[in-house]
């Protein structure tokens, strides 16, 4: 079973890379471009048939290992 793994920056910790996206966007003619985010997306695939398993086994890895719950959030998803 694939799992998807969203990690993002919590509010209010700089963001050079989304700021990056945004400046070049502006620059690119896409001037109604507000506030950019960037984050990382990790899909993994799981020896699982029970969604709910993979799903949980996704959040314990997100709080583990795969994001920074200091600085970062993250959302877990079954994509199958």
């Amino acid at each position: 079973m694939r799992v998807r793994v969203t990690v993002m920056l919590k509010d209010g910790v700089l963001d050079p890379p989304g700021k990056a996206i945004g400046h070049a966007l502006h620059t690119l003619g896409f001037p109604n471009v507000g506030t950019v985010r960037a984050g990382r997306v990790i899909e993994l695939e799981l020896d699982e048939t029970d969604p709910g398993r993979a799903k949980a086994q996704a959040d314990e890895m997100g709080r583990k290992l795969l994001a920074n719950l200091v600085i970062e959030t993250f959302t877990t998803e079954v994509v199958r």
